[in-house]
């Protein structure tokens, strides 16, 4: 499930570390482990308009254009002790988000290609996994330079997994795959710009990690295409409900790293308005609804949002009776907020003939 040149080996008995507890964690803006109905799987068909297309990215998956990429050179021999404290619990931090995301995709679509029998779509969940793969290993050792890699072997036992829907598997996929696109070319981009504010040599490698994570999203998009039921009638709602989802976390999380992406050079509004307008665009090619993030008075529902949020922080902090109130409270306010920004009128478009995209720079 895991075969990776860059697994760390791992200990079956020994006692999770921090970053592996914290890993394990479901809290609401933590990455999750997910099952499906694997039967359900199984029937998706590809219609023929779309078998090209289809043969086209798995003759890309083939190829592998990213098997020698994830290679680690000197730069990673430099001795990051120095690292500044805050900058470093914010990294890794970091870090162990992105490897537990990393790892849910790895896990999900091994168990995919395990239990279905689709010759086709078995080959493509391979590769996804495989792909993915390389990307936890290849953040896991930069936590082991700090000495608190991730157990991935004790994850996959201890974390617990939620249920999903194949068809709410596709859309948080799909959004996922895309907005990992987003996040990562905008960071890289962000440092060609300001090189001195490069911290890590991870970050020179974003530009082709990205790829893989758009070409993932390009597979999700065929197949949603090819199975229109999954963008018909109700669930447009669904996918609407979704949107909002994936960007009300990464906003709520990003906000409450902002030092962390002002280390980077970024301002975190200016971050997350780029990430979730281009995520937004990207989504048009299969999504008949996206949202309106054009309109500043979406972003001050989700600046509300954050707000709310970070006070529940702080009056868990504080504990007591009062506290509990105050953070239902903040807590319904919030259930308020989403339901405020649920109900703003979509932005509606024709799905483009051609379901595949470039990667939108």
């Amino acid at each position: 499930m895991y075969n990776t040149t860059t697994e760390l080996p791992t200990r079956a008995f020994a006692p999770p570390n921090e970053s592996t507890k914290s890993a394990q964690q479901n809290a609401m803006l933590s990455p999750r482990f997910y099952t499906t109905d694997f039967k359900a799987m199984d029937a998706l068909k590809i219609k023929p308009e779309n078998r090209q297309m289809w043969a086209d990215i798995l003759a890309e998956f083939r190829s592998d254009p990213n098997k020698d990429h994830f290679k680690r050179n000197a730069d990673f021999d430099a001795d990051f002790a120095s690292m500044d404290p805050a900058l470093r619990t914010q990294f890794i931090d970091f870090l162990v988000s992105s490897v537990t995301a990393e790892f849910s995709g790895c896990i999900l679509y091994a168990e995919i290609k395990k239990r279905i029998r689709n010759p086709e779509v078995r080959e493509l969940f391979g590769f996804m996994s495989r792909d993915e793969g390389r990307h936890a290993g290849f953040i896991n050792h930069t936590l082991n330079d700090f000495d608190v890699a991730v157990d991935l072997s004790f994850l996959t036992k201890a974390k617990k997994y939620t249920f999903f829907q194949p068809k709410f598997i596709f859309y948080a996929t799909y959004l996922s795959e895309k907005i990992g696109y987003a996040r990562y070319i905008t960071i890289y981009r962000n440092f060609e710009q300001q090189p001195d504010k490069r911290f890590h040599p991870i970050f020179k490698w974003f530009e082709n990690w990205c790829l893989d994570e758009f070409r993932h999203g390009e597979a999700f998009a065929v197949l949603m295409r090819s199975n229109p039921e999954l963008l018909e009638g109700r669930n447009r709602l669904w996918i609407r409900f979704f949107l909002l989802a994936v960007f009300c976390t990464m906003y709520v999380r990003d906000h409450a790293r902002a030092p962390f992406f002002k280390q980077m050079g970024m301002d975190v509004d200016v971050f997350d308005r780029k990430v979730i307008k281009l995520t937004n665009l990207i989504c048009r090619q299969v999504f008949p609804h996206t949202l309106d993030t054009e309109s500043e008075a979406f972003w001050a529902l989700l600046d509300r949002m954050w707000h709310n949020t970070d006070a529940m922080r702080k009056a868990e902090e504080t504990g007591g009776l009062l506290a509990t109130l105050k953070v239902t409270a903040l807590k319904g306010r919030n259930a308020l907020i989403f339901l405020q920004l649920f109900l703003r009128p979509p932005h509606k478009q024709a799905l483009p003939a051609d379901v595949r995209m470039q990667p939108v720079w």
